[in-house]
């Protein structure tokens, strides 16, 4: 997530420099042949245009407020498993007395849960956006897309994990293995049949959480509006500018020379200014609709899961604790 209040002009450029490029091109083409190779007849009435840009913005309306829905879901679901970590911690505290390791074996599976979410999340997926080069290099992505055993190894007991290293769903299975061990603390009388019940409620929310997740996540956006979103948003681009043409013949005709240089490189800039905002509107939605990639705009689980973990090992009077996950280059992951 990108943590400070403005973006800046180099994270915009590596991520739209393309089309910026692109677009200046196709317009300075289109304007070469109308005003020099005197193709007069490809120039577009502006009027039909007009009304496509304007179906075009409230479609793009549409779509960047259902993808930033996704995204606000997700990190609200993220708060919730802040909380209700917080809460298994103090419950497990209160309620299992006299047994300490257990205490702190139920803790660590937590937070081992919460890591093996994280990276079962971020796993990449048939329909993700890839990351490019450029922002790859600049944003130094976290090296967090190891094995899921392999990150959840600092929580979990040699003899568990390797029961748990051929799971499809780690993060499944050690909430299984937690509602095992209330059992066994109720077995052995470690804790009473109403403790027990409302440990089992924490772990009922924890898997409440976890499919919500795991829903958006392997749920696409809905291809008919992503797609087509695009789709309309370069048509309309690419029509621009031979609606642009004749908006300023009658400005022509008084000109100098240099002045008609001028108000054309006025007029093609013009034209790049507004594809590019229609396009970058259409990016935005796109970046937003998955936001378990990784990218720099999702939501920071790894820093969640590390305070997370600060509060928790707090809760058992560990020390040190470790540090906070602090943005890189401005990115909170």
């Amino acid at each position: 997530m990108y943590v400070k209040r403005n973006l800046g002009i180099i994270p915009i450029l590596l991520g739209t420099w393309k089309e910026l490029v692109f677009f200046f091109l196709w317009t300075t083409f289109v304007f070469y042949l109308y005003y020099y190779l005197q193709w007069k007849y490809i120039s577009l009435a502006i009027e039909p245009l007009s009304v496509i840009g304007i179906a075009v913005s409230f479609y793009l309306g549409f779509k960047n407020s259902q993808s930033y829905d996704r995204f606000w879901e997700a990190r609200k679901l993220w708060g919730a498993i802040v909380n209700y970590s917080r809460t298994w911690a103090t419950q497990v505290l209160s309620s299992v007395k006299d047994a300490p390791e257990d205490q702190r074996i139920m803790i660590y599976r937590h937070l081992g849960w919460i890591n093996a979410l994280r990276v079962q999340l971020r796993q990449p997926s048939s329909f993700s956006l890839d990351r490019s080069k450029s922002l790859k290099r600049f944003i130094e992505n976290y090296a967090a897309y190891g094995g899921v055993a392999e990150i959840i190894r600092p929580f979990i007991s040699p003899e568990e994990l390797e029961t748990l290293e051929t799971r499809k769903n780690i993060a499944t299975h050690l909430m299984k293995n937690q509602g095992l061990h209330l059992k066994q603390l109720l077995q052995e009388g470690k804790i009473s049949e109403f403790q027990n019940l409302m440990l089992q409620k924490v772990i009922e929310e924890n898997f409440n959480f976890q499919g919500a997740c795991e829903r958006i996540k392997n749920t696409p956006f809905p291809r008919q509006y992503a797609y087509f979103g695009t789709v309309f948003a370069w048509i309309f681009v690419l029509l621009l500018p031979f609606g642009m043409l004749n908006a300023f013949d009658e400005e022509f005709v008084e000109l100098t020379s240099s002045g008609r240089i001028w108000m054309e490189t006025a007029a093609i800039l013009l034209s790049v200014l507004i594809s590019w905002i229609f396009i970058t509107i259409d990016k935005v939605a796109r970046n937003s609709e998955d936001p378990f990639e990784g990218r720099f705009n999702d939501v920071p689980m790894t820093a969640i899961c590390r305070t997370i973990e600060i509060d928790l090992r707090d809760m058992l009077d560990e020390h040190p604790l470790p540090e906070k996950v602090v943005p890189i280059k401005n990115i909170l992951y």
